[in-house]
């Protein structure tokens, strides 16, 4: 892995195990600061929040900046919102802390996807932004447990103290390997926000959401699939963690290398093979054996097709691939926002066992959205027209 990559992908563990851990040290929190669990959930909202917000603002505010020295400013100022929520006196300021950590999220995962694609040969562009998400991969599978952990020890401001001290560690290697180079040209604002008048690139976008709703409402809800209808304990909760999170370190190096190879084909076969898995997950769910099987295949399948979709994105919006991917990572969070409510209400209604169904539905949505795009690919190149940008493969 280029030394360039290996930096920014650290930052990305660093972000993710920030975003995560929340869950793991929420009851800690809600002590400490004398709030109700529901009060210090909102805690994850606000991150959320963060995201959702500064994906498009923040990226276009700052769409005329050197990369190197806006890198270094997105992980300083990742780090001071981590350090504030290690110091945080009150619940209301460790609310907007976590807004301030969450803010430049969106804009440094897509600035250090354009930079790091930049430098990646040619046909290997997926393979390098699979190499960028294994640093959530990691993030969820060893950041989040091991921050938790922390938490339980020492207190759970140690932990946002160790996702800061690790952040700041991360950026001594970027400084090391991200070149100084010019600012990128950039039109005004109304030229870089034009680019989501192009269908593909909008069709892009809504793939990313469509595509992953329905295995985000299933991973969202792990805890009382696997303890209610597959009948586990509690402790085995963090072990099928584990297994999901070693399905999707392999899915992840497997979706990059099959988009290099055939980026739509293979985003299309990976949804329609992803549907067919939760289709048949409610059916399978009950026995232990084939649900442990279940989730190692869905940590495949549902990392297998993130390279894919942010290479798609960048592929469709040259004029403005940068915002594109922010926009792209806000509304990944609007759809894992929307998952969180959707599976609350089908566990108050149906069941938990009715998630999966639902989710095989929502699945069918994004296939339906990458096919249409693959024959849109398979036209016969036609000029323009005004209402249209010519569309970029």
């Amino acid at each position: 892995m280029p030394f360039l990559v290996f930096s920014l992908m650290l930052v990305v563990f660093g972000l993710t195990t920030g975003e995560f851990v929340i869950a793991g040290i929420l009851p800690d929190v809600s002590r400490e600061l004398s709030v109700s669990i529901p009060a210090a959930g909102l805690l994850v909202s606000a991150y959320a929040l963060g995201m959702i917000v500064g994906g498009p603002v923040v990226t276009t505010l700052t769409a005329r900046l050197p990369r190197r020295p806006l890198i270094v400013g997105l992980i300083v100022t990742s780090i001071a919102g981590n350090a504030a929520s290690a110091l945080a006196p009150s619940y209301p300021v460790l609310l907007a802390a976590r807004f301030v950590a969450g803010l430049v999220v969106a804009t440094f995962f897509a600035v250090a996807i354009s930079t790091a694609v930049s430098t990646a040969p040619a046909g290997r562009q997926a393979s390098t932004v699979a190499r960028l998400t294994l640093g959530m991969n990691l993030g969820i599978v060893a950041g989040t447990p091991l921050g938790t952990v922390i938490g339980h020890d020492l207190g759970w401001r140690a932990t946002f103290a160790a996702v800061a001290a690790f952040s700041a560690a991360a950026l001594a290697l970027v400084l090391r390997s991200v070149p100084d180079r010019p600012a990128p040209t950039v039109g005004s604002l109304a030229g870089e926000l034009r680019v989501f008048t192009g269908r593909d690139v909008l069709l892009a976008i809504a793939l990313t959401a469509a595509g992953n709703l329905g295995v985000v409402t299933v991973f969202s809800f792990l805890a009382p699939l696997v303890t209610d209808v597959s009948g586990f304990s509690d402790e085995a909760v963090p072990v099928l963690l584990l297994v999901y999170g070693a399905g999707a370190v392999i899915g992840n190096f497997l979706g990059g290398w099959l988009a290099d190879k055939a980026l739509m084909p293979s985003l299309a076969g990976l949804l329609a093979v992803l549907a067919g898995v939760l289709a048949v997950g409610g059916a399978i769910s009950g026995h232990r054996l084939p649900a442990a099987v279940l989730w190692f295949v869905l940590g495949v399948l549902a990392f297998a097709i993130i390279p894919g979709m942010q290479t798609r994105v960048l592929a469709t919006a040259q004029a403005a691939p940068t915002l594109a991917i922010a926009v792209n990572a806000s509304g990944f969070q609007l759809a894992a926002a929307f998952a969180g409510w959707l599976g609350g209400r089908l566990i108050d209604g149906p069941g938990p066992r009715s998630i999966y169904p639902v989710a095989a539905a929502l699945t069918i949505v994004g296939l339906l959205i990458a096919l249409y795009s693959l024959r849109r690919d398979r036209r016969p190149a036609a000029a323009p027209t005004p209402q249209e940008p010519a569309a970029h493969h």
